[in-house]
Protein backbone atom coordinates (compact mmCIF):
# COMPACT_ATOMS: atom_id res chain seq x y z
CA UNK A 1 0.00 0.00 0.00
CA UNK A 2 1.12 3.57 -0.95
CA UNK A 3 0.93 5.40 2.77
CA UNK A 4 4.35 7.16 2.35
CA UNK A 5 7.28 7.14 5.22
CA UNK A 6 6.11 7.04 8.99
CA UNK A 7 8.24 10.41 10.60
CA UNK A 8 8.48 7.84 13.79
CA UNK A 9 11.09 6.01 12.46
CA UNK A 10 14.63 6.56 12.30
CA UNK A 11 15.83 8.10 8.81
CA UNK A 12 17.75 5.87 6.46
CA UNK A 13 21.39 6.42 5.69
CA UNK A 14 21.07 6.73 2.16
CA UNK A 15 17.28 7.51 0.74
CA UNK A 16 16.22 9.30 -2.10
CA UNK A 17 14.86 13.10 -0.76
CA UNK A 18 13.52 15.73 -3.04
CA UNK A 19 16.04 16.85 -5.98
CA UNK A 20 17.48 13.55 -5.78
CA UNK A 21 18.97 12.25 -9.19
CA UNK A 22 18.95 9.07 -10.71
CA UNK A 23 20.09 7.85 -13.51
CA UNK A 24 18.40 4.76 -16.49
CA UNK A 25 20.84 3.51 -18.28
CA UNK A 26 18.50 1.79 -21.14
CA UNK A 27 15.09 2.95 -22.37
CA UNK A 28 14.35 -0.29 -23.46
CA UNK A 29 11.22 -1.58 -21.48
CA UNK A 30 12.65 -2.23 -18.29
CA UNK A 31 14.07 1.18 -18.05
CA UNK A 32 10.77 3.06 -19.31
CA UNK A 33 9.34 1.01 -16.47
CA UNK A 34 11.44 1.78 -13.96
CA UNK A 35 11.32 5.72 -14.67
CA UNK A 36 7.48 5.53 -14.72
CA UNK A 37 6.87 3.54 -11.54
CA UNK A 38 9.36 5.41 -10.12
CA UNK A 39 8.20 8.87 -10.57
CA UNK A 40 5.06 7.99 -9.54
CA UNK A 41 5.35 6.16 -7.06
CA UNK A 42 7.59 9.51 -5.58
CA UNK A 43 4.65 11.33 -6.63
CA UNK A 44 2.57 9.75 -4.37
CA UNK A 45 4.57 10.27 -1.58
CA UNK A 46 5.69 14.24 -2.40
CA UNK A 47 8.58 13.07 -3.27
CA UNK A 48 10.22 15.17 -6.30
CA UNK A 49 12.69 13.82 -8.32
CA UNK A 50 14.78 14.14 -11.55
CA UNK A 51 15.17 11.41 -14.05
CA UNK A 52 17.62 10.79 -16.92
CA UNK A 53 16.95 7.91 -19.02
CA UNK A 54 19.81 7.20 -21.39
CA UNK A 55 18.85 5.90 -24.85
CA UNK A 56 20.59 6.60 -28.27
CA UNK A 57 18.29 4.89 -30.53
CA UNK A 58 15.32 6.44 -31.93
CA UNK A 59 12.83 3.23 -31.40
CA UNK A 60 10.78 4.73 -34.53
CA UNK A 61 13.29 4.50 -37.39
CA UNK A 62 12.69 1.61 -39.63
CA UNK A 63 15.33 -0.97 -39.58
CA UNK A 64 17.82 -3.02 -37.01
CA UNK A 65 19.14 0.42 -36.01
CA UNK A 66 15.71 0.32 -34.05
CA UNK A 67 15.23 -3.31 -33.31
CA UNK A 68 15.52 -4.66 -29.57
CA UNK A 69 15.80 -8.04 -31.20
CA UNK A 70 12.77 -9.43 -29.48
CA UNK A 71 10.29 -11.71 -31.24
CA UNK A 72 7.63 -9.28 -29.44
CA UNK A 73 5.03 -11.28 -27.81
CA UNK A 74 2.89 -9.82 -24.90
CA UNK A 75 1.40 -12.44 -22.95
CA UNK A 76 -2.18 -11.58 -21.56
CA UNK A 77 -1.48 -11.28 -18.43
CA UNK A 78 1.32 -8.85 -18.90
CA UNK A 79 -1.54 -6.54 -20.59
CA UNK A 80 -3.78 -6.56 -18.08
CA UNK A 81 -1.21 -5.63 -15.21
CA UNK A 82 -0.18 -2.68 -17.39
CA UNK A 83 -3.90 -1.22 -17.76
CA UNK A 84 -4.16 -1.49 -14.08
CA UNK A 85 -0.98 0.29 -13.87
CA UNK A 86 -2.28 3.18 -16.48
CA UNK A 87 -0.14 1.68 -19.50
CA UNK A 88 -3.22 1.14 -21.69
CA UNK A 89 -1.49 -0.56 -25.28
CA UNK A 90 -3.42 1.29 -28.23
CA UNK A 91 -3.96 -0.33 -31.20
CA UNK A 92 -1.74 1.60 -32.84
CA UNK A 93 1.36 -0.02 -30.56
CA UNK A 94 -0.51 -3.51 -31.28
CA UNK A 95 0.91 -5.11 -34.89
CA UNK A 96 -1.84 -8.01 -34.80
CA UNK A 97 -4.26 -9.64 -32.31
CA UNK A 98 -3.72 -13.45 -32.08
CA UNK A 99 -6.92 -15.20 -30.82
CA UNK A 100 -5.16 -18.96 -30.95
CA UNK A 101 -2.02 -20.84 -31.48
CA UNK A 102 -1.41 -23.54 -34.43
CA UNK A 103 1.06 -26.66 -33.32
CA UNK A 104 2.97 -28.23 -35.68
CA UNK A 105 4.54 -31.70 -35.71
CA UNK A 106 5.60 -34.49 -38.25
CA UNK A 107 2.42 -36.50 -36.93
CA UNK A 108 -0.30 -34.26 -37.57
CA UNK A 109 -1.20 -30.36 -36.62
CA UNK A 110 -3.90 -29.04 -33.54
CA UNK A 111 -5.43 -25.76 -33.74
CA UNK A 112 -5.84 -24.61 -29.68
CA UNK A 113 -8.00 -21.56 -29.37
CA UNK A 114 -7.65 -18.79 -26.67
CA UNK A 115 -9.70 -19.50 -23.05
CA UNK A 116 -13.00 -17.72 -23.00
CA UNK A 117 -13.04 -16.88 -26.55
CA UNK A 118 -10.94 -13.88 -25.99
CA UNK A 119 -8.24 -12.23 -27.94
CA UNK A 120 -5.53 -12.34 -25.47
CA UNK A 121 -2.17 -12.11 -27.38
CA UNK A 122 -0.75 -9.12 -28.81
CA UNK A 123 2.26 -9.39 -31.14
CA UNK A 124 4.03 -5.92 -31.36
CA UNK A 125 7.28 -4.81 -33.06
CA UNK A 126 9.82 -3.60 -30.21
CA UNK A 127 11.45 -1.11 -32.75
CA UNK A 128 9.02 0.34 -35.94
CA UNK A 129 9.36 -2.69 -38.28
CA UNK A 130 11.54 -4.10 -40.33
CA UNK A 131 13.92 -3.13 -43.36
CA UNK A 132 12.19 -2.69 -46.23
CA UNK A 133 9.06 -1.80 -45.25
CA UNK A 134 7.18 0.78 -47.15
CA UNK A 135 4.12 1.87 -45.24
CA UNK A 136 4.31 2.32 -41.08
CA UNK A 137 0.93 1.38 -40.47
CA UNK A 138 1.65 0.88 -36.17
CA UNK A 139 3.90 2.05 -33.65
CA UNK A 140 6.77 0.86 -31.77
CA UNK A 141 6.13 -0.82 -27.82
CA UNK A 142 9.06 0.41 -27.08
CA UNK A 143 8.90 4.09 -28.16
CA UNK A 144 5.43 4.13 -26.40
CA UNK A 145 6.79 2.60 -23.29
CA UNK A 146 9.64 5.06 -22.93
CA UNK A 147 6.84 8.36 -23.69
CA UNK A 148 4.90 6.34 -21.11
CA UNK A 149 7.65 7.42 -18.97
CA UNK A 150 8.39 10.61 -20.04
CA UNK A 151 4.95 11.68 -19.45
CA UNK A 152 6.01 11.23 -16.00
CA UNK A 153 8.31 13.49 -15.95
CA UNK A 154 11.63 11.43 -16.94
CA UNK A 155 13.98 12.95 -19.80
CA UNK A 156 15.04 10.60 -22.66
CA UNK A 157 18.89 12.05 -23.71
CA UNK A 158 20.27 10.50 -26.95
CA UNK A 159 23.90 9.42 -25.38
CA UNK A 160 25.32 6.63 -24.97
CA UNK A 161 26.86 5.34 -22.06
CA UNK A 162 30.64 3.88 -21.65
CA UNK A 163 31.76 4.25 -18.09
CA UNK A 164 29.70 3.79 -14.67
CA UNK A 165 31.99 4.65 -11.99
CA UNK A 166 32.01 5.98 -8.40
CA UNK A 167 32.45 9.48 -6.88
CA UNK A 168 31.87 9.94 -3.03
CA UNK A 169 28.65 8.73 -2.44
CA UNK A 170 27.06 9.16 -6.10
CA UNK A 171 27.63 6.86 -8.68
CA UNK A 172 28.98 8.89 -12.61
CA UNK A 173 27.96 7.68 -16.23
CA UNK A 174 30.32 9.09 -18.60
CA UNK A 175 28.72 9.14 -21.98
CA UNK A 176 29.76 9.14 -25.75
CA UNK A 177 30.30 13.05 -25.68
CA UNK A 178 32.33 12.37 -23.00
CA UNK A 179 29.80 14.30 -20.58
CA UNK A 180 29.89 13.25 -17.12
CA UNK A 181 26.62 12.66 -15.26
CA UNK A 182 26.55 12.07 -11.40
CA UNK A 183 23.67 10.66 -9.47
CA UNK A 184 22.50 9.51 -6.25
CA UNK A 185 21.11 6.09 -7.81
CA UNK A 186 21.48 4.62 -11.28
CA UNK A 187 19.10 1.73 -13.30
CA UNK A 188 21.25 -0.80 -15.33
CA UNK A 189 18.32 -1.36 -18.19
CA UNK A 190 20.65 -2.26 -21.09
CA UNK A 191 19.96 -5.97 -21.62
CA UNK A 192 22.64 -8.45 -22.52
CA UNK A 193 22.75 -7.66 -26.45
CA UNK A 194 24.11 -3.61 -26.63
CA UNK A 195 27.30 -2.71 -27.01
CA UNK A 196 29.53 -3.33 -23.33
CA UNK A 197 29.73 -0.75 -20.68
CA UNK A 198 32.99 -0.34 -18.28
CA UNK A 199 32.57 -0.31 -14.96
CA UNK A 200 35.55 1.04 -12.53
CA UNK A 201 37.04 -1.17 -9.97
CA UNK A 202 34.88 -0.88 -6.92
CA UNK A 203 31.71 -0.27 -8.83
CA UNK A 204 29.84 -3.41 -8.21
CA UNK A 205 32.24 -5.46 -6.13
CA UNK A 206 30.33 -8.88 -6.23
CA UNK A 207 28.28 -8.96 -9.53
CA UNK A 208 28.73 -11.19 -12.38
CA UNK A 209 26.84 -10.85 -15.55
CA UNK A 210 24.34 -13.52 -16.29
CA UNK A 211 24.71 -16.82 -18.38
CA UNK A 212 23.46 -16.44 -21.73
CA UNK A 213 22.93 -18.39 -25.10
CA UNK A 214 22.68 -17.25 -28.88
CA UNK A 215 18.73 -17.62 -30.67
CA UNK A 216 18.03 -16.53 -34.01
CA UNK A 217 14.90 -14.37 -35.05
CA UNK A 218 14.05 -12.93 -38.66
CA UNK A 219 11.38 -11.27 -40.35
CA UNK A 220 9.90 -13.06 -43.55
CA UNK A 221 8.33 -10.43 -45.86
CA UNK A 222 4.92 -11.62 -47.68
CA UNK A 223 3.17 -10.18 -50.63
CA UNK A 224 0.37 -8.64 -48.54
CA UNK A 225 -1.47 -8.56 -45.28
CA UNK A 226 -3.98 -10.53 -47.79
CA UNK A 227 -1.46 -13.39 -48.09
CA UNK A 228 -0.32 -13.25 -44.45
CA UNK A 229 -4.03 -13.66 -43.39
CA UNK A 230 -4.73 -16.67 -45.82
CA UNK A 231 -1.74 -18.50 -44.83
CA UNK A 232 -1.14 -17.97 -41.03
CA UNK A 233 -4.61 -16.51 -40.12
CA UNK A 234 -4.92 -14.89 -36.67
CA UNK A 235 -2.95 -17.59 -35.11
CA UNK A 236 0.80 -17.95 -33.61
CA UNK A 237 2.27 -20.98 -35.30
CA UNK A 238 4.14 -23.20 -33.11
CA UNK A 239 6.60 -26.07 -33.84
CA UNK A 240 7.13 -29.30 -31.92
CA UNK A 241 10.41 -30.53 -34.14
CA UNK A 242 12.72 -33.41 -33.98
CA UNK A 243 15.51 -30.61 -34.36
CA UNK A 244 18.76 -30.97 -32.20
CA UNK A 245 19.23 -28.17 -29.56
CA UNK A 246 16.03 -26.45 -30.70
CA UNK A 247 13.49 -25.72 -28.05
CA UNK A 248 11.03 -23.81 -29.19
CA UNK A 249 10.21 -22.14 -32.53
CA UNK A 250 7.38 -20.01 -33.66
CA UNK A 251 6.01 -17.70 -36.39
CA UNK A 252 4.24 -14.53 -35.63
CA UNK A 253 2.05 -12.72 -37.75
CA UNK A 254 2.63 -9.25 -37.69
CA UNK A 255 1.12 -7.01 -40.88
CA UNK A 256 2.71 -7.98 -43.94
CA UNK A 257 5.39 -9.59 -42.12
CA UNK A 258 5.74 -12.30 -39.87
CA UNK A 259 8.57 -12.87 -37.28
CA UNK A 260 10.32 -16.40 -37.09
CA UNK A 261 11.74 -16.92 -33.69
CA UNK A 262 13.67 -19.84 -32.68
CA UNK A 263 15.24 -20.51 -29.39
CA UNK A 264 17.56 -22.89 -27.96
CA UNK A 265 21.23 -23.88 -27.11
CA UNK A 266 23.66 -21.48 -29.07
CA UNK A 267 21.49 -22.07 -32.31
CA UNK A 268 23.56 -21.64 -35.72
CA UNK A 269 23.08 -21.43 -39.29
CA UNK A 270 22.40 -25.31 -40.06
CA UNK A 271 20.04 -25.95 -37.05
CA UNK A 272 17.85 -22.17 -38.98
CA UNK A 273 19.22 -24.17 -42.16
CA UNK A 274 17.15 -27.80 -40.66
CA UNK A 275 13.88 -26.21 -39.48
CA UNK A 276 13.02 -23.60 -42.29
CA UNK A 277 13.42 -26.55 -44.76
CA UNK A 278 11.25 -28.58 -42.67
CA UNK A 279 8.06 -29.70 -44.57
CA UNK A 280 6.11 -28.30 -41.52
CA UNK A 281 7.51 -25.10 -41.73
CA UNK A 282 7.43 -24.63 -45.26
CA UNK A 283 3.54 -25.48 -45.07
CA UNK A 284 2.95 -22.11 -43.79
CA UNK A 285 4.30 -20.00 -46.69
CA UNK A 286 3.48 -19.71 -50.19
CA UNK A 287 4.24 -22.44 -53.25
CA UNK A 288 8.10 -21.27 -53.76
CA UNK A 289 8.46 -18.79 -50.90
CA UNK A 290 11.81 -17.05 -50.40
CA UNK A 291 13.04 -14.69 -48.49
CA UNK A 292 14.05 -11.26 -49.83
CA UNK A 293 17.71 -10.69 -50.29
CA UNK A 294 18.01 -7.77 -47.28
CA UNK A 295 15.76 -9.53 -44.91
CA UNK A 296 16.29 -8.58 -41.31
CA UNK A 297 17.05 -10.86 -39.42
CA UNK A 298 19.62 -11.06 -35.73
CA UNK A 299 21.28 -13.76 -33.38
CA UNK A 300 20.99 -12.18 -30.33
CA UNK A 301 21.86 -13.71 -27.04
CA UNK A 302 18.97 -14.03 -24.37
CA UNK A 303 19.67 -14.32 -20.20
CA UNK A 304 19.54 -18.05 -19.49
CA UNK A 305 20.91 -17.40 -15.65
CA UNK A 306 20.30 -14.76 -13.53
CA UNK A 307 23.55 -12.09 -12.76
CA UNK A 308 25.00 -12.51 -9.51
CA UNK A 309 24.04 -9.83 -6.97
CA UNK A 310 22.95 -7.50 -9.44
CA UNK A 311 22.79 -4.26 -7.31
CA UNK A 312 25.60 -2.61 -4.89
CA UNK A 313 25.10 0.97 -2.71
CA UNK A 314 23.16 3.33 -5.45
CA UNK A 315 23.12 1.07 -7.99
CA UNK A 316 20.85 -2.01 -9.49
CA UNK A 317 20.54 -3.63 -12.51
CA UNK A 318 17.49 -4.59 -14.30
CA UNK A 319 15.75 -6.56 -16.70
CA UNK A 320 17.81 -9.11 -18.84
CA UNK A 321 21.27 -7.77 -16.99
CA UNK A 322 19.93 -8.73 -13.90
CA UNK A 323 17.33 -11.78 -13.73
CA UNK A 324 14.50 -12.66 -16.67
CA UNK A 325 12.34 -15.50 -17.31
CA UNK A 326 13.59 -18.49 -19.36
CA UNK A 327 12.83 -17.97 -22.89
CA UNK A 328 9.22 -16.44 -22.09
CA UNK A 329 7.69 -13.67 -21.28
CA UNK A 330 10.90 -11.06 -20.95
CA UNK A 331 9.10 -7.87 -21.11
CA UNK A 332 6.92 -9.52 -18.09
CA UNK A 333 10.08 -10.29 -15.73
CA UNK A 334 11.03 -6.31 -16.81
CA UNK A 335 7.92 -5.27 -16.08
CA UNK A 336 8.43 -7.45 -12.49
CA UNK A 337 12.07 -6.59 -11.86
CA UNK A 338 11.74 -2.85 -12.72
CA UNK A 339 9.04 -2.64 -10.35
CA UNK A 340 10.42 -4.26 -7.50
CA UNK A 341 13.69 -2.64 -7.95
CA UNK A 342 11.60 1.59 -8.02
CA UNK A 343 9.34 0.16 -5.25
CA UNK A 344 12.71 -0.47 -3.34
CA UNK A 345 14.46 2.87 -3.88
CA UNK A 346 11.73 4.94 -2.65
CA UNK A 347 9.72 3.64 0.08
CA UNK A 348 13.05 1.14 1.54
CA UNK A 349 16.46 2.78 0.32
CA UNK A 350 19.19 2.86 -2.39
CA UNK A 351 22.17 0.69 -0.50
CA UNK A 352 22.72 -2.49 -1.34
CA UNK A 353 21.48 -3.63 1.77
CA UNK A 354 18.13 -2.08 0.61
CA UNK A 355 18.36 -3.92 -2.46
CA UNK A 356 19.27 -6.89 -1.12
CA UNK A 357 16.39 -7.36 1.65
CA UNK A 358 13.88 -5.73 -0.99
CA UNK A 359 14.89 -6.45 -4.64
CA UNK A 360 16.85 -9.73 -4.64
CA UNK A 361 13.80 -11.59 -3.93
CA UNK A 362 12.14 -11.24 -6.50
CA UNK A 363 15.19 -12.23 -8.82
CA UNK A 364 15.32 -15.14 -6.83
CA UNK A 365 11.73 -16.16 -7.28
CA UNK A 366 12.42 -15.53 -10.96
CA UNK A 367 15.66 -18.24 -10.59
CA UNK A 368 13.94 -20.93 -8.96
CA UNK A 369 10.95 -20.99 -11.30
CA UNK A 370 13.22 -21.04 -14.16
CA UNK A 371 14.93 -23.84 -12.56
CA UNK A 372 11.33 -25.07 -13.06
CA UNK A 373 11.36 -24.11 -16.67
CA UNK A 374 14.44 -26.25 -17.37
CA UNK A 375 12.56 -29.56 -16.36
CA UNK A 376 9.47 -28.22 -18.66
CA UNK A 377 11.21 -28.06 -21.74
CA UNK A 378 13.83 -31.31 -20.95
CA UNK A 379 10.21 -32.91 -20.99
CA UNK A 380 9.43 -30.78 -24.07
CA UNK A 381 12.83 -32.19 -25.59
CA UNK A 382 11.64 -35.79 -24.74
CA UNK A 383 8.68 -35.67 -26.39
CA UNK A 384 10.20 -34.08 -29.66
CA UNK A 385 12.65 -37.03 -29.70
CA UNK A 386 9.78 -39.81 -30.00
CA UNK A 387 7.27 -39.84 -32.51
CA UNK A 388 4.85 -41.98 -30.50
CA UNK A 389 4.75 -39.41 -27.67
CA UNK A 390 3.57 -36.89 -30.25
CA UNK A 391 1.46 -39.04 -31.81
CA UNK A 392 -0.22 -39.32 -27.97
CA UNK A 393 0.27 -35.20 -27.66
CA UNK A 394 -1.49 -34.11 -31.02
CA UNK A 395 -4.59 -36.81 -30.28
CA UNK A 396 -4.71 -35.15 -26.76
CA UNK A 397 -5.14 -31.52 -28.09
CA UNK A 398 -7.24 -32.23 -31.27
CA UNK A 399 -9.63 -34.79 -28.89
CA UNK A 400 -10.04 -31.40 -26.50
CA UNK A 401 -10.37 -28.95 -28.99
CA UNK A 402 -13.18 -30.97 -30.94
CA UNK A 403 -14.99 -32.15 -27.78
CA UNK A 404 -15.22 -29.27 -25.80
CA UNK A 405 -16.30 -31.00 -22.66
CA UNK A 406 -13.98 -31.31 -18.83
CA UNK A 407 -10.96 -29.19 -18.52
CA UNK A 408 -8.53 -29.24 -21.51
CA UNK A 409 -5.51 -30.13 -19.26
CA UNK A 410 -3.32 -30.73 -22.40
CA UNK A 411 -4.82 -27.52 -24.26
CA UNK A 412 -4.25 -25.39 -21.32
CA UNK A 413 -0.55 -26.70 -20.13
CA UNK A 414 0.64 -25.67 -24.34
CA UNK A 415 -1.30 -22.19 -24.19
CA UNK A 416 0.66 -21.09 -21.10
CA UNK A 417 4.24 -22.34 -21.74
CA UNK A 418 3.70 -20.79 -25.36
CA UNK A 419 2.39 -17.61 -23.85
CA UNK A 420 4.04 -17.23 -20.65
CA UNK A 421 1.31 -16.00 -18.91
CA UNK A 422 1.68 -18.83 -16.56
CA UNK A 423 4.84 -19.30 -14.35
CA UNK A 424 6.24 -22.26 -14.63
CA UNK A 425 5.36 -23.83 -11.59
CA UNK A 426 2.05 -23.60 -11.82
CA UNK A 427 2.26 -25.19 -15.56
CA UNK A 428 4.17 -28.36 -14.02
CA UNK A 429 1.72 -28.58 -11.14
CA UNK A 430 -1.03 -28.83 -14.25
CA UNK A 431 1.48 -31.70 -15.69
CA UNK A 432 1.65 -33.22 -12.60
CA UNK A 433 -1.75 -34.23 -11.76
CA UNK A 434 -3.18 -37.39 -12.01
CA UNK A 435 -6.06 -36.69 -14.35
CA UNK A 436 -3.66 -35.10 -16.84
CA UNK A 437 -1.06 -37.93 -16.53
CA UNK A 438 -3.71 -40.70 -17.10
CA UNK A 439 -4.99 -38.59 -20.13
CA UNK A 440 -1.86 -38.17 -21.90
CA UNK A 441 -1.03 -41.97 -21.15
CA UNK A 442 -4.82 -43.04 -22.72
CA UNK A 443 -3.74 -41.01 -26.12
CA UNK A 444 -0.56 -41.98 -26.20
CA UNK A 445 -1.96 -45.70 -26.71
CA UNK A 446 -4.98 -44.74 -28.51
CA UNK A 447 -2.70 -42.75 -30.74
CA UNK A 448 -0.06 -45.71 -31.62
CA UNK A 449 -2.56 -48.52 -31.66
CA UNK A 450 -1.85 -50.02 -35.62
CA UNK A 451 -5.49 -48.76 -36.75
CA UNK A 452 -5.34 -44.97 -35.83
CA UNK A 453 -1.42 -44.57 -37.08
CA UNK A 454 -3.38 -46.47 -40.12
CA UNK A 455 -5.84 -43.16 -40.19
CA UNK A 456 -2.64 -40.41 -40.62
Amino acid sequence: MLSGRSTAQPKKSRELKDGSRVGVVGGGPAGSFFSYFLLRMASRVGLTLDVDVFEPRNFEDIGPKSCNMCGGVVSESLVQNLAAEGIRLPPSVVQRSLDSYSLHTDVGDAHIATPQAERRIAAVHRGCGPRGMKQVTTRSFDAFLLEQAVAEGARHLRARVLEIGKKDEQTCLTTDDRQQHAYDLVAVATGINAPAIRFQEGVIPEYSPPEKTKTYITEACFISRDMVKRYLGSSMHVFLLNVPRLEFAAIIPKGEYATICLLGKDIDNDLVRSFMEAPEVRSCFPPGWQQTPDYCHCAPRINIRPAHKPFADGIVFIGDCGATRLYKDGIGAAYRTAKSAATTAVFQGITGEDFRRHYQPVCDAISRDNNIGKLIFAVTRTIQRYKFLRRGLCRMVTREQRDGRGRPRMSTILWNTFTGSAPYREILWSAMHPSFLFAFARDIVAANMPASRGKR
